[in-house]
């Protein structure tokens, strides 16, 4: 699994940070969604792909192994 996300659609909700904060960080110049790490355990699928969902603004993108 590879998650990506477009700065430019993110609306600084902070329902990634909430969820997954190991993954997801805001960054302190403009409140934009970041990634902290780039590759995920598999423990944290299931919470990235909810992150993903609840994310207002669709600005985080999972992408499964082999699609």
């Amino acid at each position: 699994m590879q998650v990506s996300v477009d700065r430019d659609r993110c609306c600084s909700s902070g329902m990634c940070v909430l969820n997954v904060p190991e993954v997801f960080d805001q960054d302190d110049q403009d409140s934009l969604v970041r990634l902290r790490q780039s590759s995920l355990r598999p423990d944290q699928y299931e919470d990235v792909r909810l992150a993903a969902e609840l994310c207002p603004g669709g600005a985080i993108t999972v992408t499964e192994d082999g699609a």
